[in-house]
């Protein structure tokens, strides 16, 4: 009786094995080539004029341009040349990230042994600001002065890096 039922069994796995239809479809395929994101910078990151202390100070230089001074001084008889670093991005509609670096290190003209770090990187993107539609992004930083930071100007001809990338 057992073989009898097992040969039914297998019987009918192999009638449906060899019943079964077959079917397709003609699918297309396309692609969208969208135009690469570009950066291009405008102006440089520039925290004027500064007056170092006996302590360790900063300057606080906001994305708007507006400037603060903790620990250190800033010179509103000679500001020097104040500006928050610009960008402009050209990305079509589509969405976008920016990334800062952490810090970047300020030499001494000189002596390259003197430095100033720059550090927590803000920004704030203008959305459609041109014609074409592109944003602006206006960077700011806080810049770090030791206590008794030698007198001179400090750069790093290297530049600092912002990239921004599609999401």
């Amino acid at each position: 009786m057992k073989s009898i039922f097992f040969l039914i069994v297998v019987l009918m796995f192999a009638f449906n094995a060899h019943s079964q239809n077959s079917s397709s479809s003609n699918l297309e395929a396309r692609a969208v080539v969208v135009e690469p994101i570009k950066i291009s910078k405008s102006v440089d990151l520039n925290f004027g004029n500064v007056i170092a202390g006996f302590s360790q100070g900063t300057i606080i230089l906001s994305p708007d341009g507006g400037r603060i001074a903790n620990g250190a001084q800033i010179s509103n008889a000679i500001p020097g040349e104040v500006s928050a670093a610009e960008a402009v991005v050209t990305h079509g509609e589509y969405n976008y990230s920016i990334t800062l670096p952490e810090n970047f290190t300020l030499f001494n003209e000189n002596n390259p042994n003197q430095i100033m770090i720059i550090n927590q990187f803000q920004v704030t993107p203008l959305r459609g600001i041109t014609d074409q539609g592109d944003d602006i992004l206006k960077i700011g930083a806080t810049l770090n002065i030791e206590a008794n930071q030698s007198a001179g100007f400090y750069t790093n001809p290297a530049g600092f890096n912002v990239t921004v990338s599609y999401n």
